[in-house]
């Protein structure tokens, strides 16, 4: 009998890591950089719908998935072993809250942005690049965190 975790296995565990997410602040610091964003380029005259949502969405993202892993301490039985699994994979975690971004960019770089349907998911996949390397090397440095100090087996 095998001990690896299937995909689905994976999912359910990245799932249930960022069950405990900081969902409001991440949606305020998200809308706010996007308004933000928006505003100061309207003001310049340079503003970018497409930009200032994308960068909205990646930041939301971010901030819900190194919120999760940031207090592996806190929550419930299931949601603690989860964020601890998340602590000890942070790659196979970070794909998850990416794939997520990237699906909420696809639409927008689609319909605000006008682009086909190929150039829609590449800018999306870039986005989603982005927030699976930075979500994966900040969970690898809260890895510390969810580790007790007593040695394993005690």
């Amino acid at each position: 009998m095998k001990d690896e975790l299937t995909r689905q296995d994976e999912m359910s565990l990245a799932g249930a890591a960022l069950r405990g997410a900081p969902w409001k602040a991440a949606t305020v610091a998200g809308g706010a950089v996007a308004a933000t964003s928006f505003g100061l380029g309207a003001i310049s005259g340079s503003a970018d719908l497409t930009w200032a949502m994308t960068v909205g969405i990646g930041l939301f993202a971010l901030i819900a998935a190194i919120g999760s892993v940031s207090k592996p301490n806190v929550g419930d039985r299931v949601t603690r072993q989860a964020r601890l699994w998340a602590q000890r994979h942070p790659w196979k975690f970070s794909l998850y809250p990416a794939l997520g971004a990237a699906a909420l960019m696809y639409p927008v770089q689609l319909i605000v942005d006008g682009e086909g349907v190929f150039g829609a998911a590449l800018d999306a996949l870039q986005g989603g690049v982005l927030v699976y390397l930075i979500t994966a090397i900040v969970a690898l440095a809260f890895r510390g965190r969810g580790q007790s100090s007593l040695p394993p087996g005690r």
